[in-house]
């Protein structure tokens, strides 16, 4: 049997509408739903080298990020920040809805409140919250409840998960959604040179109030972002990486 070339992409677009028309279901199709417009794709970026050799590059630099708990009071320009929270606005989202905000503190009284709330809710957790098989497992990662960092470090991020847009409207997969550029914003912050921690307070709902977020916003992550301390260190165990064939599963054609 002779392979079947491809569609191409404004065929693949027309195909869909015709798959949808042909389940019969017309006024689904029709009811209130606004027709996609399509563009061509924008510029990609082109790392001038082929793509095995970029994806090393990446990595090569990715691999050296670490979560870190000793700060430098060095200041971060609020450009740089805006930078970084602009690659975390470019992650891909259900429906588009890009359901995240990103409340960034630089103010010294804020993040002072909010380290004393943070720590007030993490004694209870050391305390009387966790398991001990919990505090076990992070023995090794040497952490406690003292958040001093949240004063030191220039800047403060507070990643809110929207349960629903500004205007009423619906999310989708919103969860998924703020991890994802969670995630963008890390790898924006090391790639700037930048260190930083996530650190997730449990409750988080004072963060909230504190910072006059609406009651659909609900804080996701807790990020200080700055320079590491000259004399900066991390747990041994945090160097420790699980190797590639325990993270990776391959169905190869034979």
């Amino acid at each position: 049997m002779a392979d079947r070339a491809l569609p191409s992409g404004r065929n693949q677009q027309q195909s869909r509408r015709e798959r949808i028309l042909a389940l019969g279901d017309v006024s689904f199709y029709r009811s209130g739903m606004q027709e996609a417009e399509f563009v061509p794709l924008p510029p990609r970026f082109d790392p001038g080298c082929a793509p095995e050799e970029s994806a090393r590059a990446f990595f090569e630099c990715m691999k050296s990020r670490r979560s870190v708990r000793m700060f430098s009071d060095k200041p971060v320009s609020r450009a740089t920040i805006e930078w970084i929270i602009r690659a975390a606005g470019s992650a891909p989202s259900g429906a588009n809805k890009q359901p995240w905000r990103f409340v960034c503190v630089s103010d010294a009284a804020t993040k002072n409140k909010i380290r004393a709330a943070a720590e007030r809710e993490e004694r209870e957790f050391y305390e009387r919250r966790a398991t001990k098989r919990w505090l076990d497992d992070l023995a090794p990662l040497g952490t406690d409840d003292v958040k001093e960092y949240l004063d030191i470090a220039p800047w403060v991020i507070v990643v809110f998960k929207l349960a629903k847009e500004d205007d009423g409207a619906q999310v989708y997969y919103a969860s998924e959604s703020v991890g994802l550029a969670t995630g963008f914003l890390l790898a924006a912050a090391h790639h700037a040179g930048l260190v930083t921690l996530t650190h997730t307070p449990s409750p988080m709902g004072f963060l909230a109030g504190l910072l006059g977020r609406g009651a659909h916003e609900r804080p996701y992550m807790v990020i200080p972002v700055g320079f590491p301390a000259p004399d900066c260190t991390v747990p041994k165990e945090a160097l420790r990486r699980k190797p590639l064939d325990a993270i990776m599963t391959v169905h190869e054609e034979q």
